[in-house]
């Protein structure tokens, strides 16, 4: 295993690495979800949750085949966070990352109009979907010239094709996912969309973690 693979399992999942500010964080994450349902009942749209949902659901897929290409390598996942945290989920998550993507759906859905205008030329919910998935890349670019976010694979580094991989499968697929959920004609349609988006991370992970007691 790689040098940063090891210094990502140490701690994985160990509660006495949990540090206070976790604490604040939660009640603001919490916050934004309460002021967000408060609104929905009132209004009777519930867009900006199943956006939120969506996002951490997909993530939550991300970072599970993530810690399948650790295990069934043996060698490194296709990234990690070594670095320091207040929580260690999985090999390529922590605490930090999931609190972000827990909101980061709420916060597209509100940059929306919702008047299907076009914004060069490209419908609003494309033009922010690629703009977002474009920040999130330059952030994580600069995470991983800090030592923050380790990239092992050739495919998935500092380049102009792994770029584009990291853009496409990394962020892009997020936002694609909450536009097609947030776009469906019912509640019932979105909930079933979003539980399957849910059902499949938490299969493969009991499989891995349950059945074949994998760790990543």
């Amino acid at each position: 295993m790689t040098q940063a693979t090891i210094q990502a399992l140490q701690g994985l999942r160990d509660l006495s690495m949990i540090k206070w500010y976790v604490i604040p964080l939660l009640a603001i994450v919490f916050y934004i979800y309460t002021r967000e349902m408060k609104e929905a009942r009132t209004s009777g749209n519930w867009n900006a949750i199943f956006a939120g949902l969506t996002i951490f659901g997909v993530d939550f897929f991300n970072e599970t085949w993530n810690g399948w290409v650790m295990h069934l390598t043996q060698r490194s996942a296709v990234w990690t966070t070594p670095g320091d945290t207040a929580l260690r989920t999985m090999v390529g998550w922590n605490i930090e990352i999931m609190f972000m993507f827990s909101i980061i759906g709420i916060i597209f859905y509100h940059t929306l109009t919702g008047k299907n205008i076009k914004i060069l030329g490209i419908p609003e919910q494309w033009f922010w979907a690629i703009g977002y998935s474009a920040f999130c890349v330059f952030v994580e670019c600069l995470l991983n010239v800090g030592g923050h976010l380790v990239w092992e694979y050739e495919y998935w580094r500092l380049s102009f094709k792994g770029v584009w991989l990291i853009f496409l499968f990394g962020y892009f697929h997020f936002f694609f996912f909450a536009n097609i959920v947030i776009g469906l004609s019912t509640i019932k349609k979105k909930i079933i969309a979003v539980g399957i988006i849910y059902a499949v991370p938490i299969i493969m992970n009991i499989i891995a973690l349950g059945f074949l007691g994998w760790m990543y």
